[in-house]
């Protein structure tokens, strides 16, 4: 049936096709076709157009800009780094000097204080020496005036006789320290 339906709307019909227009409406539809263009190429597409150009500009000033803050942070890291460099050799060469002024300055204490030893020590063997020296002769005198008192004792006489006395008693102190020569040499 549906077939059929078809059939008859084509037989019945004596109107023109759907899909071609008559030719009135297609010259009224085509000058306002015409005029819509017009006015669209006209009016419209020039403001389209420039501010696509706006927008093109814009766009290509941001990506000028974008380029020129890439260059100037590239410049910036390269400066950083070279100032990081600078920096870095800086604190090697500040440590080497810290290090050298370290090993001068020990070794300046390494020296006041060998001087001080050996002035220590050199002013320790004069005292010693002084106070050998002076237990020597007060030896020397005790000795004397035991040997004196000896002498006088053994010999029965007083020997107060000063001068004769010393010479004695250095007499006897050189046969005594020539005799202990003799004794350390032998042995």
């Amino acid at each position: 049936m549906p077939h059929a339906l078809i059939l008859a709307a084509d037989q019945g019909s004596s109107s023109p096709s759907v899909l071609i227009p008559e030719l009135p409406d297609l010259v009224w539809g085509t000058i306002a076709f015409l005029a819509i263009l017009a006015v669209l190429i006209w009016k419209v597409l020039p403001s389209v157009n420039s501010t696509l150009d706006a927008r093109r500009d814009a766009i290509q000033g941001n990506i000028e800009k974008a380029d020129e803050a890439q260059n100037q942070a590239e410049a910036l890291l390269d400066q950083y780094t070279a100032q990081l460099a600078d920096a870095r050799s800086e604190a090697a060469s500040i440590k080497e000097q810290a290090r050298e002024e370290g090993k001068r300055i020990v070794a300046e204490h390494r020296e006041q204080a060998t001087v001080e030893a050996a002035r220590v020590t050199a002013q320790a063997q004069a005292q010693i020496e002084a106070e050998r020296k002076q237990a020597e002769t007060q030896l020397r005198s005790e000795v004397g005036s035991l040997a004196i008192d000896l002498a006088s004792g053994v010999i029965g006489e007083s020997l107060k006789d000063d001068a004769k006395a010393s010479s004695v008693v250095d007499r006897f102190l050189a046969e005594l320290e020539a005799s202990e020569g003799k004794a350390g040499a032998s042995a």
